[in-house]
């Protein structure tokens, strides 16, 4: 039995498309054109403990690790929601775990040990206040670290933080940031040395904070469920002890997270893969032409074989590549390869699977048009493919 599909994890994905048939399915379509999705879901995912899978039961999670998680992300997509509410539903994912492991407590073996060796002011304070509201459901947060010049430099962030007395005044702007609209807080990168050196930290930015404005709803090819903002950030006063960790510390907990942030991202994609090998195929043996199925013909049956071997063999590598990250197995270069993998095949298949839905696929009714058109951004976020192709050229020694 594979440890990805235990009966425990059976149950699991019972669980979630059991969710996603009823809370989700009715209104994602409305959702998709508000341009988010309500706060009563967080609150309602969060009552029947999927909100919460992956994070200790210590700090307000329901347990389980990132193998469980990965779990959720596949069959939230697999029974017909998205990669949009995936970012939507599940912003916590990057926004918490900086939190949790500076506090002292690890999430799936990814994560662990107080960042700097020792308890900052606020540590401990900051998980019963953002991090047990939020994974009950009642609050909702944000991770802000790409600025408008910057990218994927995180070394190079600009938004600075100058301490002052017990606070920190902090200026800069964000862009590009996931729930940043119906954020309660934002986990933001600051540099606390000169612009651009970075020496980074992580301070938690409540939304209400004088100084701090969020600009324009950021309108996108996809994810249109998923809100999308700009954050600026004047002459903003936070406290101390909204300091994750130890100063200088920001980098390596931004870096220690990366892991499973892009494996989320490898099995979004993948299971949008899957999602959209499903819907060909019905489609394909129910559209007749010419007085034939379409699934009758050879030259059909033959692109769907392809579309799914591509899409299962890149689900065995994410599952592989994650089975050693929850162990605590250094495998950056692998993590960076399944992204890549993953979104590969997720780029044919979904092209394909549009394709033979013939001109029906290119309307907004059509479901496989919205997985077209969320696909695209999964070899942006994280880390661009061209990010992770260097990473893998380093992890080969050139």
């Amino acid at each position: 039995m594979s440890i990805v599909d235990t009966p425990e994890r059976r149950q699991l994905r019972e669980l979630t498309r059991a969710f996603v048939t009823r809370e989700v399915l009715p209104h994602l379509d409305d959702w998709e054109r508000a341009g988010e999705v309500p706060r009563a879901l967080h609150e309602t995912a969060a009552k029947i403990g999927l909100l919460g899978i992956g994070f200790p039961e210590s700090v307000g999670g329901s347990g389980g690790d990132l193998l469980d998680s990965i779990i959720v992300t596949e069959e939230v997509i697999r029974s017909g929601g998205s990669s949009g509410l995936i970012a939507a539903l599940f912003t916590h994912g990057i926004a918490l775990p900086h939190m949790v492991a500076a506090a002292g407590v690890g999430i799936g073996g990814s994560l662990g040990g107080r960042l700097g060796g020792t308890s900052a002011p606020g540590d401990d304070d900051l998980v019963q206040r953002y991090v047990r509201p939020t994974l009950a459901g009642t609050m909702i947060g944000a991770l802000a670290i790409t600025e408008p010049d910057g990218g994927s430099d995180v070394a190079g962030i600009r938004t600075t933080a100058r301490r002052d007395g017990d606070h920190y005044v902090v200026n800069g702007s964000k862009t590009y940031i996931t729930s940043g609209h119906r954020a309660d807080f934002v986990t933001t990168a600051v540099c606390t040395d000169f612009p651009g050196s970075g020496s980074l930290t992580l301070l938690v930015i409540d939304k209400d904070s004088p100084g701090f404005t969020v600009g324009r709803r950021l309108e996108k090819l996809g994810w249109h469920c998923s809100d999308t903002a700009e954050l600026s950030f004047v002459d903003v006063r936070v406290p101390v002890a909204n300091r994750i960790g130890a100063e200088d510390t920001g980098f390596l907990a931004i870096m220690q997270n990366f892991a499973a942030e892009r494996l989320s991202l490898a099995t979004q994609a993948y299971a949008t893969a899957q999602r959209c090998v499903e819907l060909a195929t019905r489609w394909c043996r129910d559209r007749e032409t010419f007085g034939r199925p379409l699934a009758s013909r050879q030259v059909i049956r033959h692109r769907l074989a392809e579309m799914h071997t591509r899409t299962e063999a890149a689900r065995a590598y994410v599952h592989e590549v994650a089975v050693r990250v929850a162990a605590g197995e250094p495998v950056v270069t692998e993590v960076a390869m399944a992204k890549n993998v993953a979104v590969a095949a997720c780029d044919q298949v979904v092209d394909q699977a549009l394709q033979l839905h013939g001109g029906f696929g290119y309307l907004r009714d059509a479901e496989v048009e919205r997985h077209y058109r969320d696909a695209r951004i999964l070899g942006i976020g994280g880390g661009a493919t061209e990010i992770m192709n260097e990473i893998i050229a380093k992890g080969m020694g050139l």
